[in-house]
């Protein structure tokens, strides 16, 4: 029998986060079986809980998912690209690993991609109504402002979690770490357009965050500058066979 080739790959990258894993893969099979073929691509990104067991031990029940492994800790860019390369799914849905993101919106995604223009090949998560602390909505208001100012990519949230984006566009971007947090400046600076979508966001039930606004603002200054830098320096140049 002939195994039905997946249209989407749901791209969930995780560090620590056993539990979480379970009742995140019960949503995203709620909310997709029966709409589209797909396919769970987990990423462990070399946890030291027991975050793969716990995976390797859903894998029984849910067909759908697919388990890949760290063998040294990488980063959560890295993790992601990862799972998109192996991914069997012409479009990539991502999710953070913490439950944060809600998979009920993978189907809307979805849907504005339907009625989009072809050359959109981005459609991102937007956080309208943030359930972080007051300290993260502060940050992140701050960290959205300037990166909007140096980039101008007409995006007001490049750290939500879920995002929707074609696979072959995805691989031909520029790969280097937190390269996740640019994706919309990085489509454009390809030539394709991105669309920002009214997302649903909830509070953390288990685990703990793996970043800080100070990790966060370090690395950022010097990300900024690079991916300003790969903008100024792009160019796309459209071809034709004849």
């Amino acid at each position: 029998m002939t195994q039905t080739l997946p249209l989407l790959s749901v791209v969930v990258p995780v560090f620590n986060e056993r539990d979480n894993a379970a009742p995140l893969v019960h949503e995203i099979t709620a909310a997709l079986r029966g709409v589209l073929p797909f396919e769970i691509i987990y990423v462990d990104d070399h946890s030291r809980d027991d975050t793969l067991e716990v995976l390797r031990a859903l894998k029984a029940g849910v067909p759908e998912l697919r388990v890949i492994h760290h063998v040294t800790q990488s980063g959560q860019s890295t993790a992601i690209r990862n799972g998109i390369k192996a991914a069997r799914g012409e479009w990539i849905a991502t999710l953070d690993g913490d439950g944060q993101n809600d998979p009920a919106d993978i189907p809307k995604l979805l849907a504005e991609r339907d009625r989009a223009d072809p050359d959109t090949r981005l459609f991102a998560g937007w956080r309208v109504d943030r359930q972080d602390s007051g300290s993260k909505r502060w940050a992140s208001k701050w960290a959205n402002a300037i990166r909007s100012r140096m980039l101008r990519d007409d995006t007001p949230d490049t750290g939500c979690g879920i995002k929707l984006f074609e696979r072959a566009a995805f691989l031909e971007l520029p790969h280097f770490d937190h390269m996740h947090r640019y994706l919309p400046a990085l489509m454009q600076r390809a030539g394709w357009k991105t669309v920002s979508v009214p997302v649903n966001h909830r509070h953390r039930t288990a685990g703990v965050s793996k970043y800080n606004n100070l990790n966060r603002a370090l690395v950022g200054i010097s990300d900024l500058r690079g991916v300003a830098w790969l903008i100024k320096r792009g160019k796309v140049t459209r071809t034709e066979e004849v």
